[in-house]
């Protein structure tokens, strides 16, 4: 048995993904204010027709997506648009690109492009540790 589920723990690490999803168009509203982006994080499979909208919420700011060289600047209540196709896979950096304060260079966040593989096997493997668990604690018990 332990065997059996060595084998199916080692096929979820090396079995390739499956083929990406179709590319959709993906909308995001972006807040930008004190020295933050809401949400810092935004995610996106390659082929997607990405739309960021930027609002700033008390001076203006610059969105600057490395790797793609688009941006994008608003001013408080003038929301701004961007729009590009997400045609590399990565992680991206998302900076504000207009000096707006003294922690101006700490106002980052994240474009990441790709399926989140890591996530689905980590969770299989919890799965399998699970069930795995009383498994070796009856055979420790014997």
């Amino acid at each position: 048995m332990t065997l059996a589920l060595a084998s199916v723990a080692l096929a979820v690490i090396l079995i390739p993904a499956p083929a990406a999803a179709a590319p959709l168009e993906r909308f995001f509203r972006v807040g930008a204010g004190q020295y933050a982006f809401t949400p810092a994080s935004l995610r996106a499979n390659p082929g997607d027709t990405i739309t960021i909208e930027l609002h700033s919420t008390d001076v203006t700011h610059g969105l600057y997506v490395d790797g793609y060289d688009v941006s994008a600047e608003a001013q408080p209540g003038q929301p701004a648009a961007l729009t590009f196709i997400a045609s590399r896979a990565g992680v991206f950096r998302l900076r504000c690109s207009v000096t707006c304060g003294t922690l101006h260079p700490f106002m980052l966040g994240r474009l990441v492009v790709g399926p989140n593989w890591t996530l689905a096997r980590a969770a299989a493997l919890a799965g399998l540790a699970v069930l795995a668990a009383p498994l070796t604690l009856r055979k420790a018990a014997e």
